[in-house]
């Protein structure tokens, strides 16, 4: 987004990742990013995905539901690697294929398999997706991307070549979409009320441009289940998660809304509504008893949706 993205947010910051590319989300990492240092950016985007670990263990325990015993499992766009482990915990019999165009964060992912013990069939490659997943070896029972298709200038070409990689039978886990993140009451006690709705709409110009500066971008209608079926895959569910930290937060999660803020005021343009910068640089401020780094109401509240498509047999 990680990143990114993430998640996050490369995240996300999703990776969110990445973290965020407004959307870091996907603690994995933002495709196409290449001024990012990721070896620096690494234990962020590694400590985010694992606050989002809840959110990632229900939607792998769905996944389960529709597919009972894969061989191959890929994750593209894995980051870190916090949600590739998650798979090799959930599918104990499955090989794992953490994919990535950044190798620091690939050494991460591996030495996560590494002390969780799952390293004997955990592997990486690392390259730009969809191009790098024609080194697997083997088709996929389940291909996972997770807030990494956003990345990629022509969207509905990816989804093909990620088609392309599918065994027969196979399971396309695509993660877009959700709901914008909540920190903070509406009305916080400092500034005009609303300030996290009108960063809302910062964050879809700032993902608008961000598309369109992609080499090869393509205008596409995001609707995800429509692009499954439009490169030959059967939708076959859909639905959303939630990570509902309630106050009062973990130092953890303060410190992912702090980096996704820290994020927002990096990139915000210049005539932004003077009281409202004001407002945030208070809310970074970690001296200051209104900050998220002090604050009793903070908490984090996000919604992942996850969409999946079939291939037939």
């Amino acid at each position: 987004m990680a990143h990114d993205h993430d998640q996050g947010h490369k995240h996300d910051q999703d990776q969110g990742h990445k973290h965020d590319h407004g959307h870091q989300h996907d603690h994995g990492h933002q495709h196409g990013h290449t001024d990012l240092d990721w070896a620096e950016m690494g234990p962020m985007l590694e400590s985010q995905a694992e606050l989002f670990a809840p959110l990632y263990e229900r939607a792998l325990g769905w996944l389960a539901q529709e597919v009972t015993a894969p061989g191959l499992i890929v994750d593209a766009g894995s980051g870190p690697g916090v949600v590739s482990c998650l798979f090799a915990e959930t599918f104990p019999a499955a090989r794992i294929v953490a994919v990535d165009g950044s190798a620091p964060l690939l050494e991460r992912a591996r030495a996560r398999a590494e002390r969780q013990g799952v390293g004997d069939r955990f592997s990486t490659i690392a390259g730009e997706l969809p191009e790098v997943l024609d080194e697997l070896d083997y088709p996929a029972d389940l291909l996972w991307a997770s807030r990494s298709l956003h990345h990629l200038g022509d969207q509905r070409a990816a989804l093909a070549a990620f088609a392309a990689r599918l065994a027969p039978g196979g399971t396309l886990a695509l993660v877009e979409g959700g709901l914008p993140r909540r920190f903070l009451p509406r009305d916080i006690g400092i500034g005009r009320p609303g300030l996290q709705a009108r960063f809302d709409a910062l964050e879809a110009e700032w993902f608008t441009r961000m598309r369109h500066e992609l080499p090869g971008h393509v205008a596409e209608t995001e609707n995800w289940p429509g692009l499954l079926a439009a490169v030959g895959l059967k939708p076959a569910r859909t639905h959303s998660f939630l990570l509902d930290l309630p106050a009062p937060v973990s130092d953890r999660a303060r410190a992912y809304v702090a980096a996704s803020l820290t994020h927002m005021r990096e990139r915000i343009p210049d005539g932004f509504e003077a009281e409202d910068l004001a407002t945030l640089d208070r809310l970074l401020d970690p001296d200051d008893e209104a900050s998220v780094h002090r604050r009793p109401d903070l908490f984090v509240l996000e919604a992942h949706t996850v969409h999946t498509a079939v291939r037939a047999v």
